[in-house]
């Protein structure tokens, strides 16, 4: 897929001397789930008992996460892109809201005698969920462990790669996804030439949507824009158009609360009514097949699919597809040639820019105009 600038010629990794593969996380077995989602919740006061309804979902897996093992094999795929390419930087996985947390994978990095860390989060979008959140756990994790200070961290020092949705490696590898479904959908007795594209991706607040303006695009332009980007390639591999459209999943939340729409059953439900009867659906907001793909999509949206009598396939997520992982790494070697002031244009597909790689003070706040009172890493301001 073209972009609209090379790669950095470069291939050294300074001054960085560790990868922080940076995740979200999961329980491994039922006796986590409970706990696992007290840290995701953790402050907003919800009682064990509706927890545990929550946790529905993962008891139907068996109360195990896929995201856990997708995190390894993306770490082993990092390794061996870094290897071939004669790298060598050790890659370090820590978790938010789960065994190896943040500060485990601190120890290890100080275990490794790293002094300056690039951080890399498994989300591909810009957000409070999906970017500063991160930078808010990274500080607060420092803090408590006594390594915070005014200007940020007093041990192992932390810069991030930017999100990176708009990079070629993440949409050549959605494009190569949803070719293979279109293909899949036809072996399946489906018409691929009449199959609408839908593109999914995990809903948000719309307090939090306004908020995520200051990154340069709220969190749906940036998928409106990558969505437009895929479409447009996979059309012309197919040889046919490809009409498309973007839903949401996993909402949560009181109903009072507005949220992102319109829910990909409900979208379902609307393009059955208008007669139609092949879908494809993208994860385009996921990067691995964890439990929103495989409970919100895999379970639920076909299931719904298959009631309205539609024929679909589920796209899979760029997971460790090559153009993906060779991407990653692009994206840390163009971090390292930014830290040592080295003059690049930053890859991109689409029509927005690249997002930074150094946040803008205020950027991705929960919600628009409300300081989080949280000091947040990797920014220009680590208390704004």
């Amino acid at each position: 897929m073209p972009a609209n600038s090379p790669q950095p010629a470069a291939h050294d990794a300074a001054p960085y001397d560790a990868l922080l593969l940076y995740s979200f996380g999961g329980p491994n077995k039922p006796e986590d789930v409970v706990p696992f989602l007290r840290n995701v919740t953790a402050g907003k006061g919800i009682p064990d008992a509706r927890l545990e309804e929550v946790g529905e979902h993962y008891y139907g897996f068996g109360g195990k996460s896929p995201i856990n093992e997708q995190n390894l094999a993306l770490k082993a795929a990092l390794e061996a892109e870094l290897a071939d390419r004669g790298i060598d930087l050790p890659v370090v996985w820590g978790n938010r809201n789960w065994d190896p947390y943040t500060s485990d994978a601190i120890d290890e990095l100080e275990k490794l005698g790293a002094q300056r860390a690039v951080a890399l989060v498994t989300s591909a979008f810009s957000s409070y969920s999906g970017c500063r959140q991160y930078r808010e756990d990274l500080a607060v994790t420092l803090e408590k462990r006594g390594q915070l200070d005014s200007v940020g961290s007093t041990g192992v020092q932390f810069d991030k790669i930017r999100s990176y949705f708009n990079h070629p490696g993440f949409a050549q590898a959605n494009v190569d996804a949803v070719v293979e479904a279109y293909a899949e959908l036809e072996a399946k007795g489906g018409s691929g030439a009449d199959a609408k594209l839908v593109f999914v991706t995990h809903s948000i607040p719309d307090t939090m949507e306004a908020a995520s303006r200051i990154s340069r695009a709220t969190y749906s332009e940036q998928h409106l824009d990558l969505a437009r980007v895929v479409a447009t390639e996979v059309a012309e591999r197919l040889g046919h158009e490809v009409p498309w459209d973007l839903a949401y999943c996993s909402r949560s939340g009181p109903p009072s609360q507005p949220w992102l729409e319109p829910d990909v059953n409900d979208h379902l439900e609307a393009l059955a009514g208008d007669g139609l009867r092949n879908v494809v659906l993208s994860p385009i907001g996921f990067i691995s097949d964890h439990m929103e793909v495989a409970y919100d999509l895999d379970t639920e949206a076909l299931a719904t699919a298959k009631d309205l009598g539609m024929a679909a396939v589920r796209a899979g997520t760029v997971g460790t597809r090559e153009p993906f992982v060779r991407g990653l790494v692009d994206l840390l070697l163009e971090r390292a040639a930014l830290a040592r002031d080295e003059e690049i244009t930053e890859a991109t597909v689409g029509s927005l820019p690249a997002l930074r790689s150094v946040c803008a003070p205020g950027c991705c706040l929960r919600r628009d105009g409300e300081p989080s009172g949280v000091p947040a890493l990797c920014s220009t301001d680590l208390y704004s």
